[in-house]
């Protein structure tokens, strides 16, 4: 398999813009029309998510024993889609049709092939990772909304406790569709720690044009039934060695979720050992009303391992820290040694990565979130590389930590 051919190829693909998408989904509905169904009614928030994603995953297949577990993880998500096999090579004959429409005399029986042979690799391990889960977990959970809490008039904390218990890790997240939004999903992080309930937290901020996060900010109501897809993720969780690291965390508006969840799993360790990890908690907001959960964080620094630093960028009045969390967090250090866990919006999360690095942390010692699409209420960065992009097939309204 030529990979580099693969990678050439679906650079020169990408530079053609809205028409490859337009084509693909044209290609897509046309062959298989029973298919539209599971996409939203209104395709303008699509775009090019799904042919986007699928391109930069298969053009990067030699890479695939590094992100082996998330796809599988992407594979057992898709259920609450009821996404069959079937499905998978009409998507993928939808992708190659496209390719070859547009790339005339440079699609050769030699890279068709080399397309569909990568293209197989991924659809198979998200196929078998499927088939393994329907053994042991549902589609997808039903949870009742029991407290929206509003603070202000862009950001809610929500309790929902899905049926039955929903497995995940702090620092994964979890997809979402509320009921005014269907076929809209949208990945949340818990902002806490597995619960003997298992209930969940969501923090949500309203971001400017996003359905999903604009009707659960100004219209979710307890009492309300979402729908849950089962837990992704991996770069912000930590393993049993990890948990006994360092860290300095580095949050933007609610960015803070994911980070949150690390803190209550470790309050509780301590609370019944005696014992945590050193951490320092960078949490960055554009105004002083947007530090959601400030109380809570002042109180928790009260504990003998944890520092809470807020840093305020847009009110030069404020007495605290300010400018970007990012460099309060870099000029903080030194953090040798550190783990740095970093989650908020791309251009935050690209900056302080950046900073964290010239600071002295070590390359693979920063740590953000891998995968997921950049979109309208999408603020997460992924790759170390910072190209890829792979989303969910078919449809996500992503923005795990807007």
């Amino acid at each position: 398999m030529d990979t580099a051919a693969l990678k050439k190829t679906w650079a020169l693909a990408e530079t053609l813009g809205d028409e490859v998408p337009l084509y693909f989904y044209s290609h897509l509905f046309l062959s298989h029309p029973g298919l539209r169904s599971m996409f939203p009614v209104s395709m303008a928030t699509q775009r090019d998510r799904l042919v986007g994603a699928l391109g930069r995953i298969v053009s990067n297949v030699d890479q695939l024993d590094e992100v082996t577990a998330f796809i599988q993880q992407l594979g057992r998500d898709h259920r609450r889609f009821e996404v069959i096999a079937e499905h998978y090579d009409a998507v993928g004959a939808s992708l190659l049709a496209t390719l070859e429409h547009f790339l005339g005399d440079l699609w050769t029986e030699e890279l068709a092939g080399d397309w569909a042979a990568a293209y197989g690799v991924i659809a198979g391990v998200m196929v078998q990772a499927a088939a393994e889960s329907e053994q042991t977990s549902p589609a997808s959970w039903s949870g009742q909304v029991v407290d929206v809490d509003r603070r202000g008039l862009d950001i809610v904390v929500v309790q929902v406790r899905p049926e039955p218990h929903l497995p995940f890790e702090p620092g994964q997240s979890v997809a979402v569709e509320v009921p005014a939004r269907p076929r809209l999903w949208r990945y949340l992080s818990p902002a806490n720690a597995p619960r003997p309930d298992g209930s969940l937290e969501f923090h949500v901020q309203l971001v400017p044009g996003g359905q999903v996060s604009s009707t659960i900010v100004r219209d979710l109501r307890p009492g309300e039934r979402v729908r849950i897809g089962a837990a992704v993720g991996q770069e912000l969780t930590l393993d049993e060695r990890e948990r006994e690291r360092d860290l300095v965390m580095v949050a933007g508006g609610t960015g803070l979720a994911p980070l949150r969840a690390h803190l209550e799993r470790l309050d509780q360790v301590w609370r019944s050992t005696g014992r945590a990890p050193r951490v320092d908690l960078f949490h960055g907001a554009r105004v002083p009303s947007s530090l959601y959960e400030h109380r809570l964080l002042q109180d928790l620094s009260g504990r003998p391992w944890f520092t809470y630093t807020p840093v305020i960028s847009d009110d030069p009045t404020y007495p605290g820290a300010k400018g970007y969390v990012g460099d309060a967090a870099a000029d903080a250090g030194p953090w040798h040694g550190r783990l740095a866990l970093v989650c908020g919006s791309a251009e935050m999360v690209r900056h302080t990565v950046r900073r964290l690095r010239a600071a002295g942390v070590a390359h693979d010692d920063v740590r953000f979130e891998q995968f997921a699409t950049l979109d309208e209420d999408s603020h997460a960065l992924h790759h170390h590389t910072h190209d890829p992009q792979p989303t969910e097939l078919p449809q996500s309204e992503q923005g795990a930590y807007a």
